[in-house]
């Protein structure tokens, strides 16, 4: 029942969220180096909720923010957890950041001129990536291949650059201070790592020291000294979310869902092959963590969103019921994201 215990906690069963922040709020860092995929975590785990509330908690609320943490990946996180969430993880990104410019070409003084420049260019007002890259290219710092992002990576680590609003399609970066006002007290480490280990477990549990120190990038022996100082907490957390005991198989595993790219279930913990049912082809080679269908709590196919119209590429025999439910669930999808309602289709 470990399964069906993690599904509840990701609000993918029992009592969805009720909006964009209790979902984030719950799951407490959800991937987004692909924001489509962070708009469709949140969806599959909340009713009531659209695209838009999503721009709208970004933009107006400005009650969630992207920036890199954790594993070094862009993550969506509550703005009320940033802060602590950045002293804990942020600087162990720094050695990897600096080898990854010498990499891409970026001495470490242009790097430093270019994290100094895109600190200026926000400190004014929110900046697109063309423009943040268009002050870089103006200077001279190498913005090509991966240089650009990197240099971006090294700006996060060295000042409170965030990802906030989206204004005209367009996903800009700001100063955190600016957008999110006064920076709150700063949290002692290990009061942050019980704090980590207690959120991690209520969107992840029942997990173990090896699962979360993958999951936040953080050490083996800071993992476990996060679960020990949650003590009884850790206790009760099990006791109230993760008690399935004669519950019907239906209250148990979702009904067919579509969850996006990168989704938080294939990132949650050491291992992702419960998930993926054995199926290969949904996590590719080279990184890429592909969108794909859910039936009981388990990968049976992947799909695609291209010119307003859904594709379910089966990896399994699908009953003609299940086809059914995941046509209704794709018209979900269109709704949500506020695209006209088309055909689905099956390849094969």
């Amino acid at each position: 029942m470990v399964l069906a215990s993690r599904l509840r906690a990701q609000l993918v069963t029992g009592v969805p969220g009720e909006s964009v922040e209790s979902v984030v709020e719950r799951l407490l860092a959800v991937q987004a180096q692909d924001l489509k995929g962070a708009r469709l975590a949140v969806r599959i785990r909340s009713r009531g909720v659209t695209a838009a509330d999503f721009d709208l908690a970004l933009t107006e609320r400005r009650s969630v923010v992207v920036t890199w943490l954790n594993r070094g990946t862009l993550h969506l996180v509550p703005s009320a957890d940033y802060w602590w969430l950045r002293s804990l993880t942020v600087p162990r990104l720094v050695t990897a950041s600096r080898r990854r410019l010498a990499q891409e070409g970026v001495s470490a003084a242009d790097a430093e001129r270019g994290v100094a420049v895109v600190a200026e260019e926000v400190s004014a007002r929110p900046r697109t990536r063309a423009e943040l890259k268009a002050a870089l290219d103006e200077i001279g710092i190498r913005t090509a291949g991966q240089a650009f992002v990197h240099i971006l990576v090294a700006a996060s680590i060295a000042t409170p650059l965030v990802r906030g609003p989206l204004l005209a399609g367009e996903h800009c970066f700001v100063n955190a201070r600016n957008w999110l006002g006064t920076q709150p007290e700063e949290l002692d480490p290990d009061e942050a790592l019980r704090l980590l280990a207690l959120r991690y477990l209520a969107g992840h549990g029942p997990a173990g020291s090896a699962d979360l120190a993958k999951w936040a990038g953080i050490g083996l022996l800071d993992a476990r000294r996060g679960l020990a100082a949650a003590g009884d907490q850790v206790s009760r957390i099990s006791e109230d979310l993760f008690d399935l005991t004669g519950r019907e198989p239906s209250a148990v595993f979702p009904p067919p869902r579509l969850a996006g790219p990168f989704d938080p279930l294939l990132h949650g913990w050491s291992s992702n092959s419960e998930i993926l049912a054995g199926h290969t082809g949904i996590v590719t080679t080279n990184g890429l963590f592909r969108p794909f269908a859910l039936i009981d709590g388990r990968a049976v196919a992947t799909w695609g969103l291209a010119s307003g119209r859904i594709t379910i590429r089966p990896l399994q025999d699908l009953s003609s019921a299940a086809r059914e439910s995941l046509t209704a669930e794709a018209a979900a999808v269109l709704e949500y994201l506020g695209l006209p309602a088309t055909p689905v289709s099956f390849d094969p």
